[in-house]
């Protein structure tokens, strides 16, 4: 955790107006995350904060490649990410536990961003449902040693079994056929 140390914005001595930070993001970042999907990856998180007297209006640029595991052969692959995010942060004296996706709520008396769950999140959404290094991978196919070996058990099933069927169990066959 003390890693994540380095991903915060101390706002409080910032004028008001305009401010650029920029983040990398390696392995040691995911490291930190005990269930991330993404375990590698090299991400650079451009951050723009617009400073006003009551809030700070926050934009997120994060550009990179995370590394997946083909759902198909298993291999490692170099997947790019392009993220653009934005988030308010308000400030209240009151104590706010809703924050929203769009909405975060802080003390007044708070003095810097901890935006390493954000940066973390945003990663994460971005990760596809279903990933094949062919389709997303940069200029990348699935091995082929693999698929043969997925093709030998593969199979189809033989004749011979479906003949050693009990009969009760074929009456319910002819059952789905009206």
């Amino acid at each position: 955790m003390k890693h994540l140390k380095q991903y915060r914005i101390p706002f409080s001595g910032l004028n008001a107006g305009k401010h650029s930070f920029e983040f990398d993001i390696d392995k040691k970042f995911f490291e930190c995350f005990e269930h991330s999907l993404t375990k590698n990856g090299h991400l650079t998180a451009a951050v723009d904060l617009q400073k006003q007297e009551n809030m700070l209006n926050v934009h997120f640029d994060i550009k990179g490649t995370i590394q997946l595991t083909c759902d198909i052969c298993l291999s490692d692959f170099a997947y790019p990410l392009s993220i653009k995010e934005r988030i308010l942060v308000k400030f209240t004296e009151e104590s706010w536990d809703d924050n929203t996706e769009e909405v975060l709520m802080l003390s007044k008396n708070d003095y810097e961003l901890d935006i390493a769950s954000l940066l973390y999140e945003y990663i994460n959404v971005a990760v596809p449902y279903y990933t094949r290094c062919s389709e997303q991978g940069l200029d990348q196919t699935c091995d082929n040693e693999m698929l043969n070996k997925i093709n030998q058990f593969d199979a189809p099933v033989e004749d011979n079994e479906q003949e050693n069927i009990d009969p009760r169990w074929s009456a319910l066959r002819n059952i789905k056929n009206n």
